[in-house]
């Protein structure tokens, strides 16, 4: 455990405290956790998640473009119908399966598997949270859970009890985000009466 992971640790917590008010600093936050998790995870040889982080830089900044300019600077939480969330994890299996299978034979990963299927993942639901699209707290549950037991493999553990906490947040997450959701379509209806 190092001071870097704590500072990182403290902004993803940050993070998600912002995301699920739908704070546009989220993503700020998210930034600067995954410049230092970038290397914290290369370190702990997780290359997919070391690749993940930079995705997630790229996406704080489209994130941040998204909620910010999207719908005219206020983009609603919307739901997906159940065959993109299909095609989604079918799209997820197979890129985990090449990616775990290449990891394995060409680099000394540790659980390539696993890593190549949080890694995967959780850039969907990254992107999910990015478009506002309510079934992300779905994924994080799944993907949260099997972090959890990764970063603690990988002797993490700052980064491992994030991702705890992460797990009771996405709970207030999804209840937050559908009561906006709710509300909206509230205005929306009284708007059309």
């Amino acid at each position: 455990m190092s001071g870097w992971e704590l500072v990182g640790v403290v902004l993803g917590f940050t993070y998600l405290v912002l995301a699920i008010r739908q704070n546009i600093w989220c993503w700020l936050a998210a930034g600067v956790s995954e410049l230092i998790f970038v290397v914290l995870m290369f370190d702990a040889q997780l290359y997919m998640e070391s690749g993940l982080r930079i995705f997630y830089l790229v996406m704080a900044a489209y994130g941040w473009y998204n909620w910010r300019f999207g719908a005219e600077g206020d983009l609603p939480v919307t739901r997906w119908h159940f065959r993109w969330h299909a095609i989604a994890a079918t799209a997820i299996v197979l890129l985990l399966l090449a990616s775990g299978r290449l990891l394995s034979m060409y680099t000394d990963a540790a659980f390539p598997y696993w890593d190549s299927l949080t890694t995967w993942s959780a850039m969907f639901a990254t992107w999910l949270v990015a478009r506002k699209v309510l079934e992300n707290w779905y994924y994080w549950l799944i993907i949260d859970a099997v972090s959890v037991w990764l970063y603690v493999e990988r002797g993490l553990m700052f980064i491992a009890g994030l991702y705890l906490v992460y797990l009771v947040m996405i709970v207030f997450g999804y209840v937050a985000w559908k009561r906006s959701m709710n509300d909206a379509a509230l205005v929306t209806a009284g708007a059309e009466a």
